[in-house]
């Protein structure tokens, strides 16, 4: 049995049904704190995904982190900048009209949340470093379309890595005609 403090219990308690079902968990409720009771891999996984919709998640974002693939980070924006005025710093991330978190999201695969002076990011492990490199330069002041660039050429590299054929499939092709 785990326990796990809670800052928004009205978030959670809504939550709660879809966690419970999807992830075969019982949940109850305490005084600033709930506790997870079940398999322990999955008390683990519905911590994290706990946490995720704690800080602003939508339920079904934060089920992302069942597959083992997906991670939930956390950047400050505090602690990549000196500029004292924050919300410009938050408003570069989001851009107009949401267009650069957007964009982000689409050449990442990820889920972004900004909060106070966090970015929540669910996103699967071979765009993090990407993702979180990208919103870092975003903090420090670099112009979007050096970022997206940047996330641009990472996916082409992904890709020309994911094609390339390392010798290993000639025999797999030919045992699967075979069959």
């Amino acid at each position: 049995m785990r326990k796990v403090l809670i800052q928004n219990m009205s978030k959670i308690k809504k939550a709660v049904p879809t966690i419970e079902g999807k992830m075969k968990i019982k949940i109850g409720f305490g005084k600033g704190n709930i506790s997870l009771k079940g398999d322990e891999l999955n008390e683990f996984l519905a911590e994290k995904i706990i946490h995720a919709v704690d800080f602003g998640f939508h339920v079904d974002d934060a089920l992302l982190l069942k597959n083992e693939d997906f991670v939930l980070e956390f950047i400050g924006v505090k602690e990549n900048t000196r500029r004292k005025n924050l919300k410009d710093v938050r408003a570069r991330i989001i851009g107009t009209e949401g267009k650069a978190r957007k964009t982000i999201e689409k050449l990442t695969g990820a889920v972004l949340v900004i909060h106070d002076n966090s970015i929540g990011l669910i996103v699967d492990s071979t765009h993090l470093d990407a993702a979180v490199q990208a919103i870092e330069s975003l903090i420090h002041g670099a112009k979007h379309g050096n970022v997206f660039s940047y996330l641009e050429k990472q996916n082409v590299a992904r890709r020309k890595f994911d094609d390339e054929d390392l010798g290993l499939r000639e025999g797999v092709e030919e045992d699967l005609e075979d069959d």
